[in-house]
Order: structure tokens, then C-alpha cells, then sequence
């Protein structure tokens, strides 16, 4: 995948490379919270099991995330300046996916579980993009 985005300009390749790892992280973070849904199952589904599952899928997909956006997407090295910018991002992009859970919930009371966790993780995920930008810059060169 590297290779097929190499000829882009450098803004256009870290979006693409964003999505791609993006995309990944929201079927790995989809997987844990499905996975928590059903570990976690209460006849009386509220939004507390929402939101217990859906911070469990958060968490455990925030790692390889972390280092595949470094690695892959900025072409940068983890540093406690970037990991700091990451968390504060993934802390904004909680916010968001948190803020926007209900109301999916409530405006598509019929979707189920996961479709609903895709267009909650794409929505928070656009705008993550562009906070990461802040803080994932490579080093100038001298």
C-alpha cells in the first residue's frame, strides 16, 4: 500500500494512509465492542453498556493506532510530543463519538450495533484527521 501512495503529494498521502488506518482501526475497534456487547449482555441494553463497550473497543484499538499513524500515515517517530497530540486527539475524538452515540441511537433506533459504531467511529475519525495534523509533523531537515 506504501508504494501505491508514494506518488501522491505529501497532504494527499497522509489522508489516504489516515483512512486506510483508520478504516482498520474502526473494524478493530467495532470487533471489541461487539465483542464487549456480547460479554457484557444485559436484558435492559441502556446507553451505560453503549458506552461501557464502546470505551473498551476505544482503548484497546488506541495502541496500534498510535503506531501505525506514526509509522505508516506521518512517516514520524513516537515521541512523547506526538503520543501527547495523539491523546489529546483520541481524548477530542471520545468526545465526539460519546457526544454523537445517543443521538445515532436515538435518530436510528433500528440500525444495528455495529452499522451504528461504523458511522460513529467515521464521523469522530474525520475529524481526528485534522487534529493529528497538529501534532504529527515530521522533523525539518537541515
Amino acid at each position: 500500500m506504501k508504494l501505491l501512495t508514494s506518488y501522491l503529494p505529501d497532504k494527499i498521502r497522509s489522508a489516504v494512509r489516515f483512512a486506510v488506518i483508520g478504516t482498520t482501526g474502526m473494524f478493530v475497534q467495532t470487533g471489541f465492542f461487539e465483542g464487549a456487547l456480547w460479554a457484557l449482555d444485559h436484558p435492559a441494553k441502556g446507553l451505560v453498556l453503549y458506552y461501557v463497550a464502546f470505551g473498551i473497543g476505544f482503548v484497546l484499538e488506541m495502541i496500534p493506532n498510535y503506531l501505525f499513524s506514526n509509522w505508516y500515515t506521518f512517516g514520524t517517530r513516537p515521541s512523547l510530543k506526538n503520543a501527547g497530540g495523539f491523546l489529546l486527539a483520541r481524548a477530542i475524538n471520545l468526545g465526539i463519538q460519546f457526544g454523537l452515540l445517543p443521538l445515532i441511537l436515538m435518530l436510528l433506533p433500528t440500525w444495528r450495533d455495529d452499522a451504528i459504531s461504523y458511522l460513529v467511529i467515521f464521523i469522530g475519525g474525520c475529524i481526528n484527521y485534522f487534529v493529528c495534523l497538529i501534532f504529527f509533523k515530521k522533523p525539518k531537515e537541515s
